[in-house]
This record gives C-alpha cells, structure tokens and sequence, in this order.
C-alpha cells in the first residue's frame, strides 16, 4: 500500500489488502506494504542455479539496516544476492563489495568501531571491506576473541572451521577443524550454526540432527566450550543458538534440540543448568530445517527467542542462576533467519522461496519459482497476534529411568491446555511423581502421582490454565519411560 499524507502528518497503514487516503489527501510517494511486508526490499537470486536466498544475518549500523544473504552452500550454488543497505527512506541499495555466499554471522567490535556482518567489516561511516581468506566459507557466527578482544574476533564455519581474525589487517588464521576436535562422526554432515564468548568460554554450536538422531539411535549434534586450549564437550545433542548477556544476571543461552523437545542450556554462576521446552511442530526434523534459531534484545534490555516455530520472551535476570519468566508469545512456521530493532520497528529476517538445487540437473522442488526472501516490518507487540503458543515435547522418549532420578525441568508456563502422558515398558506398576515449581526457582512441590499398569499409560489432564514455570516427573521403578507433553 501507499503511504499517504493527512496535511503535514504522515499516515502509514500496514494492511493485507488496500487503504482509503485521507480525506483531501493526495497519495505520497512511498512504498507499497502488504502485512508488514515491502516487496520492493525483497533480495531476489538469480535462475543459474536456482538455490536459496535467505536474509541470513540483519544490523543497524553506519546510519543504515544492513541485511546479508546466504545461498544453499556456497558460492557456486547462488547467484544474485550478497550485501544489502536499506535506506531511511525504505530503499533497498546493493553494495559494490557484496559477495555471494552462505552467510548468517553480525557481531559490533566496539573496541574498532566495525560491524563484522558476513565476511565483511563495516566501520561506522559505512566503508566496507571484505574479509577475503574466508569469503568463500558458509560463516555461521562471529564472536568476541578469548586472549586479544580488541584486537581480534573469532568466526565460525558451518563446516567446523574456526578462525580468528585481526580487527585492522582482517588476516584470517584458522584454529581448529571442529568436525575433529569435538569427534564428529564419519557420516555427519556438520551444521555448524552458533558461536559466543562469555565467562571466559567460547561455546559452539552444531545442529547436526537427522532421523536416527531422532529415534535416538546417533548423536552427532554437539554444544561444545573452549577455555582457549581445551574443548570439552557439554551436550551431544543438536544445536543452533548461543547467547549471553553482560547486563542482569549474565547468563548464557543455547537452543537446542534431541527430538524429544526443545533444549534450552542456560550457564549462569558458575553451572549450567539444562530445560526443556515443547516445538510447534515437526517442520525442524532435519538438520537444514532447523535453521535459524535466535534470541536477541528488540526492545531495551527486553529479549526475544525464536526457537522451533514458537517465540518467547527471554528474561535475563535469573533467580539464584534458575531461569524464570520465560514466557511463549506465539506460535508459526515461518523461516526467521535473524531479527533486530530498527527505527523504533521490529525487522524479520526471511527465506521465501528455495528451490534447493544441488548439483547438475538435480531440482530438489521444482514447483518453487525463482528464489528470493523478504523483510518483515511491525511492532514487537504484533507477534501475540501471529497465532496462539502450542506445541509438544518430551522429558523421556522410550529412555531408560532410573528410579527417584528426576527429569528435566520442561516449560509449562504461559500454555492455556496442558497434558502428560506416561507410559512404561515395566513388568509392574510404576508410579510417576510429578512435581511442580512455581516460583521458578527449582523449589520443587508435588503435584500428583501417577499409578501406570504393567506396561501401561495413562494420561494426566492439568486444570485449564494452570499456571506454574516447570514441571518435572519422576519413576519409583528402573524402565523405559516416556512422559510427553501436549500444550493447545
């Protein structure tokens, strides 16, 4: 839709379909906007070959939103997209430096005044250079360098490369191959996808996760911490998103996922403390659909997280190093590469189209036209409107129990509709103990208990809008269990 003018007071109206202009008034000169959405933004690749364009990576800076793309692979399977600047007045401008690859990595060095967005450096009145030892690498993350944070800066590959490179030169020197330090195995296709340095650590990501991860018969998703000499190994489990904070309680928080449910990893005095949250939906079954799982500050010292088609509001101030106030807003199936806040909007990063071709003659969805992804632009209030929170997940997936060990803690606050169902492959009756924290602070209390029959189920029906942080189970007898919540 048009913008249009009531005298000297802009009117800009964000609709599906059309507006009325003011009475009297004369239509402006402005951009057509369709729920939120420009048309004229979209970063639209080429036809050879067909691939992706995902809006890999979105940053105010220089006076500017910066926008990066990513390509299926690498350079070679894209055509068309790369740097993008748009203007204060909603145009969309190509960089001269711009250059096609996978890309979804922003970080500010404040110390050098750059934004690293993809392989460039942008310094703070927009000159843009470009990183060229790793230009051609699929660049999945950027983060603050352990020994020389201002002199440095750390990059990660999605295939495990990690490098650090020099804030003034941009020479690259790569530190490690990931796929072997961290002992992925020989059929893994690594996914490399989130990096970030807190509390003297840099943890990775990798979201490695196809269906024998989902049965749980392989594991070759890793989170994973380097003390600047040592990897160490914390889940193996896939996952896509690390996050910190200096501001409140400082903690740290990852995304992951092991097909049971959502896995949230939160680091904060001193220990790492695992939950588990419900997915909306199975659309993130496979290691490349599970792209991109964010949290980012939108609004002042607010966070967002997007993780398996829901978005929550994330708090960084904890209680005693325990996560409360984690709150779902809404539930979708969109494709959020990045977001941030920019001239008091909200901005949604995308992936529209991907035809997916991989390799001569091979069209893996030929039904897709020619790749492009757009912008989304509102308020961060317009996300409870997007669609009611929902979805399921598990503490146990036919796991062996042991009996008095609890589970994890999984996420039963701001769900309307909640049921647990138990199962167990025990020759006898097993009661479950469920408990429940309140307070959010792990001080535990007992809900109910569940007799299941030999080998049996049961199902467990919480009071509509039973408001409590988290729930837990626990078994009297050693089986194999499987306790799965359904949130509507």
């Amino acid at each position: 839709m048009p913008l249009f003018r009531c005298g000297s007071a802009p009117l800009v109206v964000i609709a599906a379909l059309a507006a009325s202009a003011c009475p009297g008034g004369e239509p402006a000169a402005g951009p057509t906007v369709v729920s939120g959405v420009i048309p004229r933004l979209a970063m639209v690749a080429g036809h050879e070959p067909r691939s992706e364009a995902g809006v890999g990576a979105v940053m105010p800076w220089a006076d500017r939103l910066r926008a990066v793309t990513y390509v299926a692979h690498t350079a070679t399977t894209g055509s068309g997209t790369g740097l993008y600047e748009i203007t204060d007045d909603l145009r969309l401008v190509k960089r001269p430096e711009s250059v096609v690859g996978t890309y979804a990595n922003r970080m500010v060095h404040a110390p050098s005044g750059q934004l690293f967005i993809g392989p460039h450096a942008i310094t703070s009145d927009g000159t843009v250079r470009t990183i060229d030892a790793i230009k051609d690498h699929r660049l999945t993350a950027t983060c603050p360098h352990l020994a020389n944070p201002a002199g440095m800066v750390l990059v990660l590959g999605m295939e495990g490369e990690f490098w650090e490179v020099d804030v003034k030169t941009l020479e690259a020197r790569l530190l490690a191959d990931l796929k072997q330090e961290l002992g992925l195995p020989a059929y893994a296709k690594p996914h490399f996808k989130g990096a970030w340095t807190h509390h003297g650590r840099v943890v990775v990501a990798n979201n490695t996760f196809t269906e024998a991860e989902a049965r749980g018969e392989a594991s070759a998703g890793r989170l994973a911490e380097w003390d600047g000499s040592t990897w160490t190994v914390l889940e193996r489990a896939s996952f896509t998103e690390v996050f910190a904070t200096e501001e409140f309680s400082k903690p740290m928080i990852c995304i992951g996922n092991d097909g049971r449910s959502a896995i949230l990893m939160v680091h904060a005095e001193g220990r790492w403390t695992k939950y588990r949250l419900p997915r909306h939906g199975h659309a993130w079954d496979q290691t490349s659909t599970t792209e991109w799982m964010r949290i980012r500050e939108v609004e002042t010292e607010r966070g967002l997280m997007d993780c398996y088609g829901i978005f929550y509001e994330v708090p960084f101030n904890l209680v005693r190093g325990r996560l409360r106030g984690l709150r779902p807003v809404s539930a979708h199936l969109r494709v959020v590469p990045d977001f941030c806040s920019w001239r008091g909007m909200l901005v949604l990063g995308g992936n529209q189209a991907t035809p997916m071709r991989f390799g001569p003659g091979l069209d893996l969805n030929p039904l897709a036209g020619q790749p492009q992804a757009g912008l989304w632009f509102g308020k961060t209030d317009d996300l409870w409107s997007f669609g009611k929170p929902a979805g399921d997940g598990g503490v146990w997936q036919d796991t062996p129990v042991e009996a008095g060990e609890p589970s994890d803690p999984f996420l039963a606050a701001g769900f309307d509709r909640k049921t647990l169902h138990v199962r167990h492959d025990s020759a006898k009756e097993v009661t479950f103990t469920v408990e429940v924290d309140f307070l959010g602070d792990h001080s535990w209390a007992i809900h109910s208990r569940v007799k299941v029959p030999a080998g049996g189920y049961e199902p467990l029906v919480f009071p509509e809008g039973y408001g409590v942080e988290w729930i837990r189970v626990t078994a009297d007898t050693d089986c194999r269990a499987t306790a799965h919540f359904t949130y509507r």
